[in-house]
This record gives C-alpha cells, structure tokens and sequence, in this order.
C-alpha cells in the first residue's frame, strides 16, 4: 500500500524535476561558465554513493601540481551564504564534510556556498592563486557550467535499477548520467572480477564519450586494540558495520542519520555506554562534529577516527590521466585569456 502511495508522488517529483530542467534548457534560467576549471563530484541518487572519500582522492592528485580549493553547500551548517574555512571554523559553520576537509588538508582552500557560482567568484577574489575548483555534490546545480562532471553509483543500487523520489532514490532523471564525463561505480567489491564489470558496463550502456570506472572503499588503519564502541551518523553504516565485525569481537554500534547533529540524549547515551567498552571508534565526520561537544572533552583520549579511502584497480592509471588532461587543458585555456 505504500508503495502504491509513492508512485504517483514520484510522478509529481519527475514533473518538478523535469520542469526546472526544461527552464535551465531553454535558457529561461541562466546557466554561468567561470573562469577556472571546475571538477564536479556528483550523483542522480540521494547519499551514501561515497562523494566525499573521491573529493579527498581528487585533492591528493592534483594537490601536488596545482592550486585547489573545494566548494561545498556545507550540509546541514547554521550559517548562510558564503564561508571559507579558517582557524574559527566549525561543523557547524561549513558543515562537517566541509571540516573534515579542512582539517585533513590545510593546503587547500576549503569554502561553502549555496550558490556556487557566486561561491566560485569569492575564492577567485579572495584566493586568485586557486586553479582548479573540486565541487562536491554539484551535478544538479545547473546554475553552474561545469567543466567535468564524475557522477557516482553504488555498485549494489545502480540507477538503471532504481526509481524517482519518493518511490526510489533518484533525484534526477536517468538520462541525466548522459552530462557526465566519467561515471564511477562504487562500493564495489574486493575481488572484482572482470566478467562482473563487464556485465555492470553492459547493464549501463553508456556512450563511448562517457568513461567507466570502478571504485572500492577501504578503511583506514586503527590503532587502538580492544572492544570498540562504534558511532556513526553516516548514510550507510552497514560497511563500516561489516568493517569492524570482521575485525573486533563484541563491538557495540550505536548509529544515527546522516549527518545527525548530537542532542545532549544522545551524548548521555554515548558516555554511558562507552564505559562497557575499550575505546570509542567513530568516523572522520561523525568526529567533527564530536570534537564540537563536552563529552569529546571528557572521552578525547578514548575517541578515536576512522579514515575511509577510496581506491581503483588497473583503472587508476586511466581516470587519473583523465582528470590531469582536463585540468591541463583548460589551466592553459584559462590563462591565455587572462594574458
């Protein structure tokens, strides 16, 4: 029954969706190209495709070679409008993917808008040095031009299979995917083998223009040894679940939304659970956001983060010279205009 009660709901979504895109179509909405190449990390379906751990990737490559900055809307912050990342700067200020950023990577420019391109001209203003913009979660907004779109889907929810708002998980139309330049398949398995690829390639059945790629998650290393009590307000805490079962014996899980912003409940919880437990294991977000509390205060010897990474096989090689030849590209475009 309530399925039959989202499908026309998701009916009234697509209409929604596909009037706003038909706006931005027939340039009744204006849709800006800045003066700097500019990498989207984006998808069709609503969290937990892995943006942020394949925003961290992209700032490791082009890091060595070029000035990057990262604009973000700051999800889920208390402040508006635009907001660079500077000592003062909290989850709650630019959200705590923004801070997770900002504290694992003091080199790059770290800024959140929700309007890009007025947030793309402030870090020009502010920081004309930046030559390369990484936008995390972007592809929808249209208002922006951007100049390489990655789109991501979960390896066990490709949007092929899936359905619109609120029926599915899809924020955006199917065809959509036909905007990206490179679409990236993740949550992938560890030993993929090659038939299993070919098979999502053909269930996919992108064009030729549009590369495929395929990515795995692999947790970072955690020192501390003993029972774990495990926090995370992730989308998809079911890996990080399997993660530590796989390796800790009786760990505790106490999980929330995404994002999910700690009520003094919840923080009572936490304390007292925790002293039935060794050490507390959270992720490098849901940490941001615990740094911000008094129980950090009483628990920051026995907290510890989690890191996550994502990783390609023989693939790597390619996506990289990708990107790198983008970038390369359009960093010479940009400054023969400018000379």
């Amino acid at each position: 029954m309530k399925r039959l009660l989202t499908i026309p709901l998701s009916g009234l979504y697509a209409f929604g969706v596909g009037l706003r895109h038909l706006l931005y179509d027939e340039h009744i909405l204006p849709s800006t190209t800045v003066s700097v190449p500019t990498i989207c990390v984006g998808n069709i379906a609503v969290g937990g495709t892995g943006k942020t751990p394949h925003v961290e990737y992209l700032i490791r490559l082009l890091s060595p070679h070029y000035k990057v900055a990262v604009l973000s809307r700051g999800y889920k912050r208390k402040t508006k409008g635009f907001v660079m990342a500077d000592q003062s700067a909290t989850a709650q200020s630019i959200g705590d993917e923004a801070m997770q950023l900002y504290l694992k990577y003091p080199e790059v420019c770290v800024a959140v808008s929700e309007n890009r391109v007025k947030g793309i001209r402030q870090i020009q203003s502010l920081r004309p040095d930046v030559e390369v913009v990484i936008l995390d979660d972007a592809f929808q907004h249209r208002a922006l031009k951007c100049g390489f779109n990655i789109v991501l889907t979960r390896y066990d929810r490709l949007y092929p299979n899936d359905h619109m708002l609120p029926w599915g998980t899809l924020r955006d139309f199917k065809q959509r995917i036909l905007k990206a330049n490179a679409v990236v398949v993740t949550h992938c398995p560890e030993e993929m083998q090659p038939i299993e690829k070919r098979v999502v390639e053909n269930h996919l059945h992108l064009p030729p223009y549009i590369r495929l790629y395929f990515s795995k998650f692999r947790y970072g290393t955690v020192y501390r040894t003993g029972r774990p009590l495990v926090v995370a307000g992730i989308a998809n805490p079911q890996y990080l679940m399997d993660f530590v079962n796989a390796h800790y014996q009786g760990a505790g899980f106490i999980t929330y939304a995404d994002h999910h912003a700690f009520t003094p409940e919840d923080l009572r919880e936490i304390e007292s659970r925790a002293k039935d437990y060794d050490f507390v294991l959270t992720t490098e977000k849901d940490f941001v956001r615990l740094q911000q509390t008094e129980l950090y205060n009483r628990l920051a010897e026995r907290i510890e983060a989690i890191a996550v990474n994502m990783e390609m096989d023989e693939e790597r090689a390619e996506f990289d010279k990708q990107v790198l030849n983008y970038v390369r590209e359009n960093t010479l475009l940009c400054r023969s205009h400018n000379s």
